[in-house]
């Protein structure tokens, strides 16, 4: 205020000059408006720098039109749609997962609708060795050790720890070089793929049907249906090669034969868990698995 003060008066001196005094108007004069007066004594100040007042309730210039039309303005960002949609229940149906309860090996089952292209030999290879090395696989190894041992199909091991040992590691040598042999090895050479193709749709005989026959009937890789030499002759060569870590005093022949056929009729039965998971999965466990 003393700045715009000053202001005023050095206008006033400026106007006048020195000595001349003139007789105030007797004519009634309205007093300028303030924000008439502010801006004329800025203007007039000898600061010269202040900025121009603006009253509070001066509304803001309207945007230039542009050539079009339309205003020069940027337009306000429109809110993004989120690109992923919501999973429809028809999405689950015969979707698979990684491992069934979280500790059976699923990695060889493709879900239901869908087509994939060949695996080469290095994907065969991975794809042998998460069935193996898992931890799922480790757990279910114990598993299927603690029911040999219990049912003492190898007597020669013994019981208690030290036979659970040889029982467990006789296990997993058996179940992971049927692994490489029937998911890479042969597959390579016989040029099929080894996953299992979920059928997803039917009644319960006619995808149990479908899920048995995967045993003796596979895709090659060009997508055509052949004779299924990676689980027949896979597993039969898995079961020879066992012969080298069993003990030799039962016939080696007919433990031959049992570890093949063993080998055989387990990969059937998964094959129908595997089919059926992704239902068990959504209707019973939500797809929590």
């Amino acid at each position: 205020m003393a700045v715009v003060m000053a202001g005023m008066a050095a206008g006033l001196v400026q106007a006048q000059g020195p000595g001349a005094l003139q007789e105030p108007s007797r004519e009634r004069t309205e007093p300028p408006a303030l924000g008439v007066v502010l801006s004329t004594n800025i203007a007039t100040s000898p600061i010269g720098i202040l900025p121009t007042y603006v009253p509070q309730n001066q509304a803001p210039p309207p945007a230039a039109p542009s050539q079009d039309g339309q205003s020069s303005l940027p337009d306000a960002p429109a809110p993004q749609a989120s690109s992923a949609a919501p999973e429809s229940p028809d999405d689950r149906v015969g979707k698979q997962s990684k491992r069934i309860l979280g500790i059976i090996p699923n990695f060889r089952a493709v879900s239901a609708k869908t087509y994939l292209p060949p695996l080469n030999f290095k994907s065969e290879l991975w794809l042998a060795t998460q069935d193996t090395f898992d931890y799922s696989s480790i757990i279910f190894v114990g598993g299927l050790a603690g029911l040999s041992m219990a049912s003492k199909s190898q007597p020669t091991f013994g019981q208690g720890a030290e036979g659970f040992g040889k029982y467990y590691w006789h296990t997993f040598a058996d179940g992971g070089i049927e692994n490489y042999m029937t998911e890479a090895i042969v597959p390579v050479a016989t040029k099929e793929d080894p996953r299992y193709y979920t059928m997803g749709e039917g009644g319960f005989f006619k995808r149990t049907g479908y899920a048995i026959t995967r045993l003796i009937v596979t895709r090659t890789n060009s997508g055509n249906n052949t004779f299924n030499f990676s689980e027949i002759v896979g597993a039969g060569a898995a079961a020879g090669i066992g012969n080298a870590y069993y003990p030799k005093e039962s016939n080696t022949w007919v433990k031959t034969y049992q570890r093949w056929g063993t080998q055989v009729g387990l990969d059937g039965v998964f094959d129908v868990v595997k089919e059926f998971w992704p239902d068990i999965n959504r209707v019973i466990f939500r797809g929590k698995y």
